[in-house]
């Protein structure tokens, strides 16, 4: 019941729970080399340094993405439209045996309905300007929350603490010190796992010559923030484009290789980089996945792994026998 309440208060809340999210996130990453530059420079500046490092290279990737979008454009639709072709004699075929010309009916009959409902289409379209705004907001107080837990975190939480009686201080700052812990070695680990899945991904698209390597080499990267279901689903999109790009062959080693990156990540980079910050069973890993993306959404998929596990972590923390008080009468 506990858990129900809290995934819900963060579909509820959920732009102001990802800003926070995302500050976390940032500070978990950027406190290392903050605390690095802290000794040549003042805090103040070592933030704005590390901060400002984080932005250009996130910018830098958007471009890279953008700039090859770009010039692949021309060259891929070419090439979807003959793979389209190419994947409608193949279900022409046997074992499929589908009626000549059903894929052209139903390209017609998309078409109609585009033309139909041309009014709604707009209006969606341009409700999507609120979804920017939002973005936008978020983005912004995940930014301005992240540069006082770089500045000033430490002193928040004493700050916190002082507020406690005498007797709950303890367990409270060790429950806190061991959610961070997790946390951190999540965040952390997470990025590992998921920054070599995406140059896997991304070598092994290119070796193939499947049009937008570096895209969705991306997608896998941001995919595997989700465990056991984002880079199943991201790779799935990928073995989609090479179907349609290079026809079903290459698509069948696509397909392969969402299997061999699974094993590799599932049975050697899981263990290697998350086993200490993840001490949770996979069934509960998934059980957990699942359980935070019908509560709320892609956010709950995302923030429920880390979650459970700070909440596992400080459940052993506060379980622990207290220590022995050391002296004699």
């Amino acid at each position: 019941m506990a858990a129900y309440a809290i995934f819900a208060a963060l579909g509820r809340f959920h732009l102001v729970t990802l800003a926070v999210f995302l500050a976390l996130v940032l500070t978990a990453l950027l406190e290392p080399a903050v605390s690095l530059l802290s000794r040549w420079m003042p805090r103040s500046a070592a933030v704005a340094v590390g901060l400002l490092v984080g932005i250009l290279l996130l910018f830098t990737v958007l471009g890279l993405i953008g700039a090859t979008v770009a010039g692949e454009w021309d060259g891929l639709r070419r090439e979807f439209v003959g793979g389209v072709e190419r994947i409608e004699r193949w279900l022409e075929g046997p074992p499929v045996h589908l009626r000549p010309g059903t894929l052209s009916h139903l390209q017609t009959r998309l078409s109609r309905f585009v033309t139909s409902h041309r009014a709604t289409l707009i209006s969606t379209a341009l409700s999507g300007v609120g979804q920017v705004v939002a973005v936008l907001t978020v983005g912004v107080l995940a930014l301005f929350c992240s540069i006082f837990f770089l500045h000033s975190g430490d002193r928040m939480w004493k700050w916190f603490g002082g507020q406690l009686t005498e007797r709950g201080r303890h367990p409270v700052h060790a429950a806190g010190r061991a959610a961070w812990i997790t946390f951190t070695g999540y965040t952390r680990g997470i990025v590992v796992v998921a920054a070599i899945n995406a140059v896997l991904v991304g070598a092994g698209l290119f070796a193939l010559g499947v049009p937008l390597a570096l895209p969705l080499a991306v997608l896998e990267f941001f995919a595997a923030f989700i465990p056991l279901v984002g880079s199943p689903v991201a790779l799935a999109v990928a073995a989609v484009v090479a179907l349609a790009a290079k026809g079903p062959l290459v698509a069948g080693v696509v397909v392969l290789l969402i299997v061999v990156i699974g094993q590799i990540e599932g049975h050697v980079l899981h263990p290697l980089v998350m086993s200490k910050a993840v001490q949770l069973h996979p069934v509960v890993v998934a059980l957990t996945v699942i359980c935070g993306s019908v509560t709320a959404g892609v956010l709950g998929a995302v923030v429920a792994v880390p979650m459970v596990s700070v909440a596992w972590s400080v459940y052993g923390v506060l379980r622990a026998p207290p220590a022995p008080v050391s002296g004699g009468p």
